[in-house]
């Protein structure tokens, strides 16, 4: 259960099970493991920060991913063993994420296709 109790709507998110809805609600899912937001320039200081900070209360919540929709750069954060955030940042459309918690990977072309640079 997040201890934040503030609702947020990410872009894109993967639950691994059965969903948990928060109480009797319809609309707030507290298991998600991966969350992905869109950066606009309205958006990206509260992604980064305010927003983060709310996601990292989640106990099932293990990896945070940021595209920013002007450029090519993805941000990943990873949750490590001890509880630290570790960031990697790709700015190289050949690169390839590896999105753990769901055993996937991506490569930031597929990720970043519509940018114009």
């Amino acid at each position: 259960m997040p201890s934040a109790r503030t609702h947020t709507y990410p872009d894109v998110m993967v639950v691994l099970g059965p969903l948990q809805m928060l109480d009797a609600r319809k609309d707030t899912i507290t298991n998600p493991v991966l969350i992905v937001e869109v950066l606009s320039s309205s958006t990206k200081d509260y992604d980064r920060g305010e927003k983060f900070r709310f996601y990292r209360s989640i106990p099932s919540f293990v990896e945070y991913v940021l595209v920013d929709q002007y450029s090519i750069h993805v941000e990943h954060f990873v949750r490590n063993a001890q509880g630290q955030w570790v960031l990697t940042d790709y700015d190289d459309r050949s690169a390839v994420i590896s999105l753990t918690s769901i055993g996937c990977e991506l490569a930031i072309e597929s990720i970043c296709r519509k940018v114009l640079v």
